[in-house]
């Protein structure tokens, strides 16, 4: 790929996670509900981010490589939040935070912990897009689920893969991303499409 059109995939693929989750975010306050959407899911997804930006960071990647992790991470708490409050939760969002927060520091404790939390990194995030999907299959109904933010995490994968080829580990982990990306948001177009017929 050329180097001005890599720079341009890279640009979008930052702007694009710049906001990625705000219309998931829009589609829960304008109902008040998180019906459709799955909190273990985003709470694998942000597991899977953290480790993610905690390993560029341990190992002193380029902060260009990572920077919208922090971004994605923040939308995502701000997400969890709002769903936690709707279901009356917001005890529990409290114990997350604290979970995660102790998780930051003990991953990086000793260089084999950041390591093996690296190699399942991969299997994190993808179960949080299974259990996603799984959730879909069982309600039957897309609720509140944004296609258009999982529609941009297909974009962001695919603009990830254009800009990762350095590492094999972390270019599987898009790939697969891609891959599941796409269900999810054909799933979601499959249950909202069925609605509108219905």
């Amino acid at each position: 790929m050329a180097p001005g059109l890599l720079d341009l995939v890279h640009l979008t693929t930052w702007a694009v996670c710049a906001v990625i989750k705000l219309p998931q975010l829009v589609a829960v306050l304008r109902a008040g509900s998180a019906w459709g959407l799955s909190v273990s899911s985003l709470l694998l997804e942000l597991a899977g981010l953290l480790v993610f930006l905690r390993y560029q960071i341990y190992y002193g990647y380029p902060l260009e490589t990572y920077l919208e992790f922090p971004i994605v991470i923040a939308q995502d708490v701000i997400l969890l939040s709002c769903i936690m409050h709707f279901s009356g939760k917001v005890r529990r969002a409290c114990f997350y935070a604290l979970v995660y927060w102790v998780g930051w520091y003990m991953i990086t404790l000793q260089k084999w912990i950041i390591d093996l939390a690296m190699n399942l990194c991969t299997l994190i995030s993808a179960a949080s897009k299974l259990v996603q999907l799984q959730h879909l299959w069982e309600t039957k109904d897309a609720g509140q689920a944004s296609a258009l933010t999982w529609g941009m995490s297909v974009y962001a994968s695919a603009g990830k893969l254009q800009t990762t080829w350095s590492e094999v580990l972390i270019l599987i982990r898009f790939i697969v991303m891609l891959i599941l990306n796409i269900w999810v948001t054909a799933t979601i177009l499959h249950y909202r499409k069925i609605k509108k017929t219905d």
